[in-house]
């Protein structure tokens, strides 16, 4: 069935009258029931990959039947078969059901994207002929006619794919991906690490082996002293897509980063880290998003009464920079110039920015922490100055409610996801959005930078996580297997692996060199609202809606992946049962959703959620 969908949305009458050449309505149950006769009596090698179709086939007959008027018999059918759909389509039946006059079928944005995009199925060579075959013979057009209209079979050669293995990977909006889909080249190494000279002091002689070359491009977290000089092989070229220089400042920072990852803890399931968690009492508010900065210094909540409120969580207070006025009488050749610009009448532990007109849903702090973007219900992103504590720019592109934002690891750029469906990149100094990353069935949810800048990844309520390559905004991934929206996502610190978290309380692995899943850890009962890697990517921990923080062992979970070829090219991923082992911890919380994870630069975990009294 080697059609190709046409990407883009077409007009809806265009997407529905493809429903004109129907059958006899009242064959429908006829045709439906001796299909799954006939899968049902096949052999066990194949009834697994051939129920697939059920779904598909169970929708789009479906709405055959509305969209032609004939609403008794489409109910009877829906009502016969909907039981027999897999637990993982339950919300979409429920859409579904409510759809029952060909009216309904014009305004449903999820029945047209049922429509447009093709659902995939992934079945071996053996059992398409086998089904084409009894298709053929028995005349039984009606079902061929939906195969080919609506469906995209993937079929490859080798052996079936068993139940559980199918089981692994279905469960989105559209099926499976389409193998190609993930066989495009990404470059997910780290840039080179820029040379900084660290100054001697008395306690740390482990500087001496930085040689003090000419400066690079700007530097990434987590450089320990002098990595390898040598290029990572996987790594884009440095100059693949511009990145800010590096400004003293930051220079200084990474310093301090450097002697503070001496003293980071090595992290394993002898050595657990300690988790610090900051509760969000009395907030009447609503707790709609936080974050905190790198150096864990200050800590943002985004609220549901639209304002954000940004914390000192260190000695020092927040203070915003003086008057013009002021400003003119300062001698600035004077070597704490930064320090006599600051007004100090204005310090005080909480600064609270207003001007959003809903609900903020997303927050993040910039790598140099002098602002700080906010994404809102009122559909605009939002940059403030974390010198002034007030709106530089009102980002605004996403007509619709900004359910999440972050700036690139790098700053500068960044990225909003929202209920439009698509992801928009941004510069902090461009109006319009520099890339839109469009594909997505449902919301954006959640939106992450991969570590080294050209990539992003998106989370999204169609149950698909997708990469996109920022040079040229093409989707170089597509990630199935949740079986509910995702709302987590995290990259390692290496670049290699990107760990999802969705409503389905469960967590999945990735491999994105290779495009597959390596892994899933069962444990939590709720949605996964945030995932973190320790900073050497030893832990991953995970904060969920069931109030648990927990712990797991990643460097387990990673080694001895099966990534040959061949399970790179069906798709036979045989994932261990081995959430138990690898799971180090689980830490309750009285009664606070866990909405926030950070690991601090010596690997202390913060957490942070809102105490909801039961």
């Amino acid at each position: 069935v080697g059609s190709v969908a046409v990407e883009d949305q077409p007009d809806v009458s265009a997407v529905l009258s493809a429903y004109n050449q129907q059958g006899d309505p009242t064959m429908y149950e006829e045709y439906y029931s001796g299909l799954k006769h006939f899968i049902e009596c096949s052999l066990d090698c194949h009834r697994a990959e051939l129920s697939q179709l059920f779904y598909p086939l169970f929708v789009h007959m479906y709405l055959e039947l509305v969209y032609n008027q004939h609403e008794n018999e489409a109910k009877s059918f829906f009502e016969k078969f909907h039981g027999d759909q897999e637990c993982y389509y339950q919300d979409d039946l429920r859409v579904l059901s409510s759809l029952t006059k060909k009216e309904h079928m014009k305004g449903n944005e999820t029945m047209l994207d049922f429509r447009t995009s093709k659902f995939v199925l992934r079945i071996s060579r053996d059992s398409y002929q086998l089904l084409k075959r009894h298709l053929q013979e028995k005349q039984n057009n009606q079902i061929w006619n939906i195969v080919q209209e609506h469906l995209y079979i993937d079929i490859f050669d080798g052996m079936p794919r068993s139940k559980q293995q199918i089981d692994a990977m279905v469960g989105s909006l559209a099926g499976e991906a389409k193998r190609e889909a993930n066989k495009s080249k990404v470059f997910f190494g780290l840039l080179k690490e820029p040379e900084i000279e660290v100054p001697l002091d008395d306690e740390d002689e482990e500087g001496e082996n930085e040689e003090g070359k000419p400066k690079k491009k700007k530097p990434k977290k987590d450089s320990i002293g002098s990595k390898s000089k040598k290029q990572d092989p996987n790594a884009p070229p440095q100059n693949r897509i511009p990145l800010p220089e590096l400004k003293d400042s930051d220079k200084l920072d990474k310093i301090m980063n450097m002697k503070e990852t001496t003293k980071r803890v090595r992290l394993g399931p002898d050595c657990l880290p300690s988790i610090c968690f900051y509760t969000f009492l009395n907030a009447y508010q609503g707790l709609t998003a936080v974050d905190v900065t790198d150096d864990s210094s200050l800590i943002a909540g985004g609220f549901a009464d639209s304002t954000v409120r940004v914390w000192s969580v260190t000695p020092k207070k927040l203070r915003t920079v003086k008057q013009a006025a002021d400003l003119s009488l300062i001698d600035k050749e004077s070597d704490d110039v930064l320090e006599r610009i600051m007004d100090e009448k204005t310090a005080s532990e909480l600064k609270i920015l207003y001007g959003h007109s809903g609900p903020v849903y997303g927050a993040s702090f910039s790598p140099d922490r002098n602002y700080l973007l906010s994404s809102s219900e009122d559909g605009t992103v939002r940059l403030w100055s974390l010198q002034t504590f007030t709106c530089l720019v009102g980002y605004k592109g996403h007509n619709y409610p900004v359910w999440d934002t972050q700036f690139s690891p790098y700053g500068y750029y960044f990225v909003s996801g929202g209920h439009d469906r698509v992801a928009r990149l941004w510069a902090t100094d461009h109006y319009q959005p520099l890339r839109i990353f469009a594909g997505h069935l449902a919301d954006v949810n959640c939106t992450r930078f991969h570590p080294n800048s050209n990539y992003v990844a998106t989370g999204s309520a169609d149950r698909t996580v997708r990469l996109w390559d920022v040079l040229n905004g093409n989707c170089v991934r597509i990630f199935t297997g949740h079986k509910g929206p995702i709302h987590s996502l995290t990259f390692s610190p290496n670049g290699r692996f990107l760990a999802t978290g969705a409503t389905d309380g469960r967590v999945l692995l990735w491999d994105i060199g290779h495009g597959l899943m390596v892994g899933e850890l069962k444990g939590h009962t709720d949605t996964v609202c945030s995932l973190r890697f320790s900073r050497d990517g030893e832990i991953l921990a995970s904060g969920s809606m069931d109030n648990t923080v927990r712990l797991w062992d990643a460097i387990k979970a990673f080694e001895d992946l099966e990534t040959d070829d061949f399970t790179t090219a069906t798709g036979h991923i045989n994932l261990p049962e081995n959430s138990q082992e690898l799971l180090l911890g689980t830490y309750m919380t009285k009664s606070t959703p866990v909405v926030h994870l950070h690991f601090t630069r010596r690997n202390l975990v913060l957490a942070a959620g809102a105490y909801s009294p039961q």
